[in-house]
């Protein structure tokens, strides 16, 4: 959760039964000059920079209805406080899913993921959650709600909008309900590991796995020489597969285990792909992280100070990438920045903050701009 400053009064927390008193709410705290911080499931709070004010907690716990379900047009609309683990629940009732698998799970909201942007293994097959976003509905600082997208794949009036959101920190308004692009439960799913003696044989058998006619749903490379793997498809297929990589099954379960990670400390590397290995050259010896090969991802625990944070830094930024802190002591966040060197589009994106929350309302401090 998200602390008031030492000697500050302690935030007044709300929790909206509905879109339209959120709304209300928001508009509220916007009239009285009060800073808001909308929190999801709380499992991304402490990613960002600090806020500057926290006057209103605004949770979306209480909307987690799932408002419509087709599966037969393979789409689904939910309220954003509906966790994760609920939606998947009512999505397998009908042999489908979304793939999302997050780390620090259990308990990320679907309006949670879609503000961080957080992903997680599956993004090797599926994509972000943008990829299968298709429409959106979000509280903004004067009352409205406004709404971008639709319920149905064909419809993309407003997509830009619906984007602008996604990742957004909530610094632009509140997501408080979504649609989405379902996927149907693959008729054969298998994971398989293996461990290296070496980091180098390990990159050299995650290429492998990557070079297959048949490349895995997720594939995950740890700093120990252990690759973890998954391949959806036809039982056919990936019985092809599994046999020419040579790799041990493993219990489906490890993929659960592994979304339970977060560090007290740790970093997102992102980086062209042809780059990730380069850079992970860099980091301190001894270092721990995992990394997602095939998107040029990488989660790095960090147990050094802002210097080495730094460097890493500076190395992901000249390779054409990023290192955002996703949770880290606050000498380090406060003296480095959560976010890096800001981006070329920080006049847009000022203009957009402008635009959308003149009052800096909304999470001041916590985003970019």
């Amino acid at each position: 959760m998200v602390n008031a400053p030492r000697g500050a009064r302690a935030p007044e927390v709300e929790k909206p039964a509905t879109a339209e008193d959120l709304a209300r709410r928001l508009r509220e705290a916007a009239d009285a000059g009060a800073a808001v911080v909308p929190i999801g499931g709380g499992r991304a709070s402490a990613m960002g920079g600090p806020p500057e004010r926290c006057d209103v907690e605004l949770h979306t716990s209480r909307l987690d209805r799932v408002l419509e379900h087709s599966p037969a047009d393979m789409v689904v609309s939910v309220e954003a406080g509906i966790t994760l683990e609920a939606l998947q629940a009512e999505l397998g009732k009908t042999g489908q899913f979304l793939p999302l698998d997050p780390f620090n799970s259990p308990g990320h909201t679907i309006g949670g993921l879609l503000a961080t942007g957080w992903t997680g293994p599956l993004r090797q097959r599926f994509g972000s959650p943008r990829d299968f976003l298709i429409g959106i509905r979000v509280a903004l600082p004067d009352g409205r709600l406004a709404s971008a997208g639709g319920r149905v794949v064909k419809n993309v009036s407003g997509y830009d909008m619906m984007k602008l959101h996604f990742g957004a920190m909530g610094s632009l308004g509140v997501i408080v309900a979504a649609s989405f692009k379902v996927f149907p439960n693959a008729l054969h799913d298998v994971t398989l590991e293996a461990s290296y003696p070496s980091i180098d044989e390990a990159w050299e058998a995650s290429d492998r796995a990557l070079a297959l006619p048949l490349a895995p749903a997720a594939l995950e490379l740890f700093s120990s020489g252990r690759v973890l793997g998954r391949f959806l498809g036809s039982r056919d297929a990936v019985n092809r597969m599994v046999g020419e990589l040579g790799w041990a099954e493993a219990d489906p379960s490890a993929w659960a285990e592994h979304s339970r990670r977060a560090p007290v400390s740790w970093a997102r590397i992102a980086v062209p792909r042809h780059k990730l290995r380069a850079t992970l050259l860099g980091l301190p010896a001894g270092a721990e992280w995992w990394a997602s090969p095939g998107v040029g991802v990488v989660h790095w625990s960090i147990t050094t100070g802002a210097d080495t944070v730094r460097d890493a830094r500076s190395a992901a930024e000249a390779a054409g990438g990023s290192l955002v802190l996703m949770a880290a002591p606050m000498e380090i966040t406060r003296e480095l920045g959560a976010w890096g060197t800001p981006p070329s589009t920080l006049e847009v994106m000022q203009r957009l903050k402008t635009a959308f929350d003149p009052r800096r309302v909304l999470n001041p401090g916590r985003f970019v701009v």
